[in-house]
């Protein structure tokens, strides 16, 4: 036909002008780039920039691990908002993996400070008023060999998640547990009936530190506490225990109930704090041998496994109508009880 040109290779006519509807690229160049990618993988996607940041960078976390949620006895092991901590970043040669807590606050960073709690840095803010115990956590911070960073408060508040930090908070390493024997060798090495608190289903840290706080008080030898769905060592409980954690040593266990076993099978006793049980705490003929005490949680108790493993189920008297105890102030009056029959005398 007159007046039109035979398309030739590569897109273009004879004439050497593009061919229509190609854009002069060919038709290899007309084929379609496959599937469309997921987003994690699109460039520039919000999901591809979340993917690629640095770990922990723009999340909030709690602890004892959780992001962005207050502890309230059940649903975690991390603490935030009121708890006044948070997960953030970083490690220490102390620990057994995952990053540094923080503990927030001018007087949760100072008890921690002077109770030796282990350490990574610690974040000042800046433009801070003149507080006594700013000057004595930089002091303590100082002696310890720990860097003093300063910090602004955005990076405060992310850094806590959130929390109230007054302007100062402490990175702390990643705790080091125990192996459930540690806890009866330690008890021996001082020449003292074994006294040791096993915590079935509590998963509040703030729980795990005041109970620490009460086995300190009433001379016990440890916190046993189950790997899995439990409360673990993080920065709530470090604050809840004031730094007794460095003291107490808590030992984990894969398996609660084979640890109560193996606990009888070295000679301890093994008694459970149960509301149907049998005798009360103050009368228990087993308080003055080695002893394991278990603590459930709030609500829920022992679980059926544990207590079946128990030589004995001793419940608090309770005139009052309160239907349950919160699991620490549980595990500070039976360990009262224990240390009132322990006494010489008594």
């Amino acid at each position: 036909m007159s007046g039109q040109s035979r398309p030739g290779p590569g897109g273009r006519t004879k004439s050497g002008k593009p061919r229509a509807g190609t854009g002069g690229y060919g038709k290899r160049r007309l084929e379609g780039k496959g599937p469309t990618p997921p987003a994690h993988l699109r460039p520039g996607h919000p999901a591809q920039r979340r993917a690629a940041a640095p770990a922990g960078k723009g999340q909030n976390a709690d602890a004892s691990g959780r992001p962005g949620r207050g502890e309230t006895g059940r649903s975690g092991n991390r603490s935030r908002g009121s708890g006044g901590s948070a997960r953030g970043s970083g490690g220490g040669p102390r620990g057994s993996g995952g990053g540094a807590e923080v503990v927030a606050g001018r007087n949760a960073v100072l008890e921690s400070l002077r109770a030796g709690v282990p350490g990574v840095a610690l974040h000042i803010g800046p433009r801070l008023d003149n507080d006594e115990r700013l000057g004595e956590a930089v002091m303590l911070a100082t002696d310890a060999g720990l860097p003093v960073v300063e910090a602004g408060r955005a990076e405060l508040d992310r850094m806590t998640g959130n929390a109230v930090h007054q302007g100062i908070a402490l990175r702390v390493r990643p705790y080091a547990y125990a192996h459930p024997d540690d806890l009866v060798a330690r008890a021996a090495q001082a020449g003292e009936p074994a006294l040791i608190v096993a915590l079935d289903g509590v998963t509040d840290p703030r729980n795990l530190g005041a109970v620490a706080r009460s086995v300190a008080a009433f001379g016990g030898h440890g916190v046993l506490v189950p790997a899995r769905r439990s409360a673990g060592v993080t920065a709530g409980a470090w604050k809840a225990s004031a730094g007794t954690l460095a003291r107490v040593p808590v030992a984990q266990a894969s398996n609660l109930a084979a640890a109560l076993v193996g606990y009888q099978e070295s000679g301890l006793f093994a008694v459970g704090l149960s509301a149907e049980g049998g005798t009360q705490i103050s009368d228990s003929g087993l308080a003055d041998g080695p002893l394991v005490l278990v603590v459930g949680s709030e609500g829920r108790g022992l679980s059926r496994l544990v207590a079946q493993r128990c030589d004995e189920l001793a419940r608090i008297a309770m005139p009052g109508p309160a239907e349950s105890l919160n699991a620490g102030v549980a595990a500070g009056i039976a360990l009262y009880e224990v240390a009132r029959q322990r006494a010489p005398g008594s």
